[in-house]
């Protein structure tokens, strides 16, 4: 297959296209400033997905495109998200469809459904009211992808964990300061190691029957206070501070203004923090069915991922 890969500069992405580099596809890999991974397969375009008429092209005789690209750790969200989350999706899907690809795959994530708990769990809505800017643009974004493509894949991922996820190892650096904190109060999460997703991801573009909405996802939810405290252990660092509620879009607040003000990144947003406070659980049973039966990692394990 002729595989395209946006995004393919960025964290998840890079790692996509090691996993397939080797293998029988061919990789187109689209990047805007950071040079695309040196792989055999692949051949590196540059393209601006805010601009349409640098997409022409891109697509030609391209049978899968897995869409990562977007915008992360810049301040006040609510002002790019409509572009960088729904504006590039609509632009891509309109130039997949003009040269005649069938299959989108869009990485998202399960807050599009707003809360749900191990109880209560996410399925394949798209009806949700999500309380971030984050989840609203993406569940927009997953609406276009549906509408507009023959064989749209959604793929809804929970916490993606393991060596060089950028916040797994942004984690382990402020635990080993003792800077790492969260709240009190426990929040939901679903966990999946990052071997699982990149074997799902693939699934997802070589299954010809695949479509519709994913949730990607481990056996077994936990808390993202016993996941920190799980992972602190198997560092070796003290757990992370338990920290009032409050203090945390506080945080988000200042670390913004700061950005704002000196140009740098904003590792901490206030939405970032709306989403992150989210629980969420999902129910992966299409994807056992239908991707990925047996994972690799069914339920939290350090010892090799982290």
């Amino acid at each position: 297959m002729q595989i395209l890969i946006t995004g393919a500069a960025g964290n998840l992405g890079s790692f996509l296209t090691r996993h397939l580099t080797g293998g029988t596809h061919q990789l187109r890999l689209l990047v805007h400033h950071r040079p695309a991974p040196s792989v055999a397969n692949a051949e590196a375009v540059r393209a601006d997905l805010g601009n349409a008429q640098t997409l022409s092209g891109v697509c030609d005789g391209i049978d899968c495109i897995v869409h990562f690209a977007g915008v992360l750790f810049a301040p006040r969200p609510e002002k790019f998200l409509p572009t960088t989350n729904v504006r590039y999706v609509e632009n891509l899907v309109t130039a997949a469809s003009a040269a005649g690809v069938r299959r989108f795959i869009l990485i998202s994530f399960p807050h599009v459904e707003g809360e749900t708990t191990p109880e209560c769990r996410a399925t394949d809505r798209l009806d949700g009211t999500p309380g971030s800017f984050h989840a609203r643009t993406r569940l927009e974004a997953e609406r276009c992808v549906l509408a507009r493509m023959p064989e749209p894949v959604i793929l809804r991922a929970g916490m993606i964990y393991g060596r060089g996820v950028l916040m797994i190892d942004a984690a382990r650096w402020l635990a080993e300061r003792r800077l790492l904190a969260v709240w009190r109060q426990p929040t939901w999460i679903h966990l999946l190691s990052l071997p699982d997703f990149l074997d799902a991801t693939t699934a997802a573009i070589e299954n010809p029957a695949t479509r519709g909405v994913y949730n990607l996802g481990d056996d077994k939810p936990v808390t993202l206070q016993e996941f920190l405290d799980a992972a602190c252990a198997y560092w070796g660092c003290t757990r992370p501070w338990r920290a009032p509620r409050w203090m945390f879009p506080c945080a988000g607040a200042a670390c913004e203004a700061f950005a704002a003000l000196f140009g740098t990144r904003a590792p901490l947003t206030r939405d970032f923090i709306r989403i992150g406070m989210a629980s969420y659980a999902m129910d992966p049973t299409r994807m056992k069915t239908d991707l990925l039966p047996q994972l690799k990692y069914p339920v939290l394990h350090p010892q090799g991922v982290l």
